[in-house]
């Protein structure tokens, strides 16, 4: 259920990295750029938007992968899992792996990207989708409709 009780724990694949979640998403997405078509294997990413003082890696140290720019996609260095991304100025949130927490919450996409480069067949129930990436400016609103969703009564029943 999209509304879990934190502190959360995650781990990579092999479990050499793990990580605490002490505070919900400001949203979740799906990503169907090419890019994360590549870095997943599959026809999309999956990201939990955590508040930045809300995470912490508690165990291992993971390592930059995928593209070494601005934006750094990190990896166990062991079992290469994508665990998590630190957007380039965004650093008040870091985009989660939902897939990689020890209970599969916070997995249903609220806003889906890069449609225009998605798979014909791959679909998402996300609520609102978007070509490229949104504006900046509608980030606050997006967050903000997400923050009401996860408070609703129906957010208990879905994921």
């Amino acid at each position: 259920m999209p509304n879990q009780s934190t502190p959360m724990r995650g781990s990579c694949r092999c479990g050499q990295v793990e990580f605490e979640v002490a505070a919900a998403p400001l949203m979740t997405m799906a990503c169907h750029c090419r890019g994360c078509q590549k870095m997943t294997g599959s026809a999309y990413s999956l990201s939990a938007a955590i508040p930045s003082e809300g995470f912490r890696v508690t165990r291992g140290e993971p390592v930059i992968g995928a593209l070494h720019g601005p934006t750094r996609h990190f990896y166990c260095g062991h079992c290469k899992s994508w665990l998590f991304t630190r957007p380039e100025g965004m650093d008040f949130f870091v985009n989660v792996r939902p897939t990689m927490l020890a209970e599969a919450v916070w997995t249903e996409p609220f806003i889906e990207t890069c449609t225009s480069e998605k798979l014909a067949w791959a679909s998402t129930p996300a609520r609102h989708s978007f070509e490229h990436y949104p504006a900046p400016e509608l980030y606050q609103p997006l967050m903000a409709e997400y923050a009401e969703y996860l408070s609703s009564p129906s957010a208990t029943s879905r994921d």
